[in-house]
């Protein structure tokens, strides 16, 4: 299990999109959120688009493994998924924030934390207002909460600079291979072979 966090602009679903299209082994994991969709975003795919009634009832309920608020909207991630996913055998993959990600861990403290790093403050304000998706204000706020996001990166495993978005990418896949090869998830997936070696 990998979770992906930045700061917005820095890039995080693109690089996201990008490995999961060269490893069709991850699973995503879909969030919940309040938040309308942005272009070309599909509910189902993107992400699971409910109403705050929705998902207030979701998360008093117990269904989520973390939730948070984010520029004024839910976000929150399916514990009975991800669940099923990992007894299954799949990898998955979280897109998330800071804050989820410190839930998270806490139910599961093997899960791997990648932290994706804008090559500096000033390209993460440049990118923002390309993409063209925010207001001023917006932006302005989207920047003042990566400074904040930005100081949690210690407690990440991981940290990989989108500067070049290929060498970014080449990076990413590096983790997950090495990842798959850690003592747990080996022993996951061979059991057989792990007892017979033991024996």
């Amino acid at each position: 299990m990998l979770m992906v966090v930045a700061p917005s602009g820095a890039g995080k679903s693109s690089l996201v999109n990008a490995l999961l299209e060269s490893d069709h082994s991850l699973q995503l994991s879909l969030s919940c959120t309040t938040r309308d969709p942005r272009a070309g975003e599909l509910d189902g795919r993107d992400y699971a688009f409910i109403s705050k009634e929705q998902f207030l009832t979701k998360r008093d309920s117990g269904d989520f493994m973390e939730w948070a608020e984010v520029h004024g909207n839910l976000y929150g991630t399916s514990r009975s998924w991800i669940e099923s996913q990992m007894q299954k055998g799949s990898d998955v993959i979280l897109e998330i924030d800071w804050q989820g990600a410190q839930q998270i861990r806490q139910y599961i403290p093997q899960v791997i934390w990648i932290f994706i790093f804008p090559p500096s403050i000033e390209a993460l304000e440049q990118r923002l207002h390309k993409r063209g998706q925010d207001d001023e204000q917006t932006i302005a706020k989207r920047v003042a909460a990566a400074h904040i996001e930005l100081q949690h990166a210690h407690q990440a495993d991981f940290i990989v600079i989108n500067e070049i978005f290929a060498d970014a990418l080449r990076d990413l896949q590096a983790i997950v291979a090495a990842s798959r090869l850690r003592t747990s998830p080996m022993m996951a997936r061979y059991p057989a072979l792990v007892k017979r070696l033991g024996a």
